[in-house]
């Protein structure tokens, strides 16, 4: 943590801009699969205790229909999606495929469930706080979401402009008012915006229908947020081809969170152990990255 009582805006800007650096190049770990980036959050030289399973006899996933790509209901009604697929991956990969279900139940529902002995990990994007963390233990992050820009296909934009490292009047960007970037208004995203390239002017926006007009039309010069859903909204009709990600991906568990993990309650700490494991596997064989890539081919980073 970086404590100061008095910063220039250029040195704080640089400040900002290498902290986003840092954080950006050493978690997690990138590597090339069909020519996309994919995630690697498992170190091939980790050595984690092996899962004792024979004492369990039912192991049963909890989720929602309701979060597409991570899990929904597909055109003939079946459960799906890559939370699906990573828990069984999961159980397949520990042998206990015949002990594994999968139940999908309303979001409000989820936590009664688990203290009710119903089910046993919730795997739904369920968030990791101060707060959950008193009632829930959490497997390690499969996932985190970076922030992202997006840019028109034709505009050569040098994003070093944002943070005060290159002032904006290079061969690149030849304008001299500040870059419009559109955010979410009161979003993480727009407080992370400000801070970690505040030599920009944030244009907020309430609705991504807005935010996508006004990046097509020009109104804005570049987007900024969720990776996740800027690569669905890039690969999708509305988006036509027009635009693209540029630089990044932008990483902040003060910002963003710590990512997605699977739930487990408080006093089941071996589950969590044996849930590591599983998802230790399947990095290091290169399970997980194929799972990545199946469902989400254009990438979120």
């Amino acid at each position: 943590m970086f404590k100061y009582t008095y910063i220039s805006l250029l040195n704080k800007s640089l400040l900002n801009t290498i902290i986003a650096l840092v954080i950006t190049l050493i978690f997690p770990v990138y590597s090339m699969a069909q020519g996309s980036i994919t995630p690697n959050y498992f170190d091939s030289q980790e050595r984690i205790p092996i899962a004792d399973v024979r004492n369990i006899d039912r192991l049963r996933f909890l989720t929602t229909v309701d979060f597409p790509p991570f899990s929904f209901l597909d055109e003939n009604g079946r459960l799906t999606g890559f939370h699906v697929d990573l828990a069984r991956n999961i159980c397949s990969i520990l042998k206990i495929i015949e002990q594994c279900q999968i139940q999908a139940l309303e979001w409000k529902e989820l936590p009664d469930a688990i203290k009710n002995r119903q089910g046993d990990a919730i795997i739904a994007g369920f968030a990791i706080s101060a707060e959950t963390r008193q009632d829930y233990l959490f497997s390690r992050s499969y996932l985190e979401l970076p922030a992202r820009f997006i840019a028109r296909n034709a505009d050569e934009i040098d994003l070093s402009v944002l943070s005060g490292v290159k002032k904006p009047d290079g061969p690149v960007w030849q304008k001299t008012e500040l870059l419009k970037v559109g955010v979410i208004r009161n979003s993480a995203h727009e407080a992370m915006l400000k801070d970690w390239f505040p030599v920009s002017e944030a244009v907020a926006f309430d609705e991504r229908a807005e935010l996508y007009k006004a990046l097509k039309t020009g109104d804005v010069n570049l987007l900024f947020g969720d990776g996740l859903q800027f690569s669905f909204w890039l690969s999708g009709e509305d988006a036509a081809g027009c635009c693209q990600f540029l630089g990044g991906p932008y990483l902040s568990q003060y910002y963003l969170g710590e990512g997605l993990a699977i739930a487990v309650a408080k006093d089941n700490p071996d589950l969590q152990k044996t849930l590591n494991y599983g998802l230790s596997l399947l990095g290091k064989n290169g399970n997980f990255a194929e799972l990545y890539l199946r469902y989400f081919p254009n990438g979120i980073y």
